[in-house]
């Protein structure tokens, strides 16, 4: 683990296996935490904070070593993109191509947003009941616990991570068991980068233990979490014992909605990269196509030709667009949904089998399935399977399509394909869902915020909105009243003593 600047144990002695999704194999072993660890980790976050060496740092400090963390990243992408595809099985053509440069420009930009943001806000002057100078105050909230998913691991990390901090918070994260050695790295280059040792400590181990002690513990000011609606709502009731601020990303189900006149050119691929990319494995995959019962045959023709064509394959092969999925039991509960749309009726037309990759036995690969014949209501349509699954669903009318991509207890993205950007927007209004993508999709900028409806969560990351979450609001007022006869308190509490007199 990464505690104070440095590596440490865990209390028990107790290690855990990071397993390489491209073969089943086992490739690091990592301390295993448990309630003692975050005790340590939480003491020194929150004497961290106290001390302000970091929450008093002046804003311009703190911005410019968010700046030299971003070129510590660059400067070790290649290790950094290395182990994330280890623990993931993400491509290393995403990783190196995409990730990197995505949080190092969410650094670059959060610097930036530090310098105008409203820091303190002036009232104006109270007439009443005597003139008085208002200020509100934005501060740091003080402790702040992130757990991350698998997925993206040092995606995710840094969203929690970059405005946290920016604000001048003291930081305990917890990654997922499958994928915590890039989160374990970035923290290390985070105290070279020059950020005070004590800062950004992380934790490692099970959620049981590690995410449980963290979201109960009193001394925790604030949890993000991201990863399922099911264990959302456990943080929640938990985080109420001692009434933490919360801000949860979670499931989604999300509707892409491709209307007659969409170019098929763009629309087709864009369908793919939506639901396949990570094969699959993101909160806010384009799962459930919604595809005009004119044109529904020759789309879906077109869908399955051009998923059969991806080309699946060793992670660290930078041609491959499609790897593995994290782990066996992720396998497995894919395929299980894969059974369970098939008992529900609908149609197998694509993928829907484990595959084996040369050179990657014993790995976790399914290639990209589509259903077709789906029902909005069968579980394929409404349950989040976090795989490389489709379900295409026949609409007769517009009205239709936005009612049916309504009904779900999701709400974290959506899209629509068409050649009418009016239209486009106008059903965009009607989306109940935190992003809305037209003609395109996962499409996230570092200065716009992102989080979901419904059950997909509150509160929001990246961006301006980011830095909300991470500070709480104080205000203060300073009378400019003099003159005792004037004080509101001898009005309305006490007797004047001049009057007295």
């Amino acid at each position: 683990m990464f505690m104070d600047g440095k590596w440490q144990a865990a209390e028990s002695g107790e290690w855990f296996d990071i397993i390489y999704p491209g073969n089943g194999q086992t490739v690091a072993r990592v301390a295993s935490g448990h309630k003692e660890d975050v005790d340590k980790a939480v003491a020194i976050a929150r004497r961290t904070f106290e001390s302000g060496i970091w929450s008093k740092q002046s804003i311009e400090i703190r911005a410019a070593l968010l700046l030299s963390f971003a070129q510590q990243i660059m400067q070790n992408a290649d290790e950094l993109a290395y182990l994330e595809v280890l623990s993931s099985g993400g491509t290393l053509r995403r990783v190196r191509n995409m990730d990197i440069l995505q949080i190092a420009d969410l650094l670059l930009q959060t610097a930036e947003f530090m310098k105008s943001y409203p820091y303190v806000e002036y009232l104006p002057i109270q007439p009443y009941p005597g003139p008085a100078n208002g200020q509100v105050w934005r501060e740091p909230i003080g402790v702040c616990a992130a757990i991350t998913p698998w997925n993206f691991p040092m995606i995710l990390a840094m969203w929690k991570i970059v405005p946290a901090l920016a604000m001048g918070n003291s930081m305990v994260i917890k990654p997922a068991s499958h994928t915590p050695l890039s989160t374990l790295k970035l923290a290390e280059l985070a105290v070279r980068a020059g950020i005070p040792a004590g800062v950004l400590n992380v934790v490692t181990g099970a959620g049981s233990q590690v995410g449980e002690a963290l979201v109960t513990h009193p001394d925790v000011d604030k949890i993000a979490f991201t990863g399922s609606t099911t264990v959302g709502r456990n943080i929640m009731r938990q985080a109420a014992g001692t009434i933490k601020r919360v801000t949860l990303e979670l499931g989604g189900k999300s509707p892409s909605i491709l209307l007659p006149d969409a170019d098929l050119r763009l629309a087709i691929p864009g369908s793919l990269f939506g639901v396949f990319l990570h094969s699959g494995q993101i909160c806010e995959s384009g799962t459930r196509l919604f595809v005009h019962e004119s044109q529904y045959d020759q789309v879906l023709a077109k869908l399955a030709e051009q998923a059969q064509a991806i080309r699946m394959g060793d992670p660290f092969d930078m041609e491959t667009r499609m790897g593995p999925l994290v782990s066996k039991q992720q396998m497995e509960t894919v395929l299980n949904y894969i059974e369970i749309g098939q008992q529900e009726g609908a149609r197998l037309v694509c993928g829907g089998k484990p595959v084996q990759i040369p050179g990657c036995e014993g790995g976790y690969f399914i290639p990209p399935t589509i259903f077709a014949d789906v029902d909005n209501q069968m579980r394929i349509a409404q349950e989040e399977i976090f795989g490389p699954v489709l379900s295409v669903i026949r609409y007769k009318d517009v009205d239709e399509a936005v009612q049916k991509a309504n009904e779900s207890i999701y709400g974290l993205a959506a899209g629509v394909w068409t050649q009418n950007i009016n239209e486009a927007y106008r059903i965009a209004r009607q989306l109940r869902a935190g992003t809305v993508w037209i003609n395109d999709w996962h499409m996230l900028r570092s200065d716009a915020p992102f989080g979901g409806f419904k059950q997909s969560g509150f509160g929001r990351e990246l961006g301006k909105y980011a830095l909300d979450e991470y500070s709480q609001l104080k205000h203060v007022h300073a009378s400019l009243v003099t003159e005792e006869k004037r004080r509101v308190a001898w009005d309305l509490l006490l007797e004047s003593p001049i009057e007295k007199a």
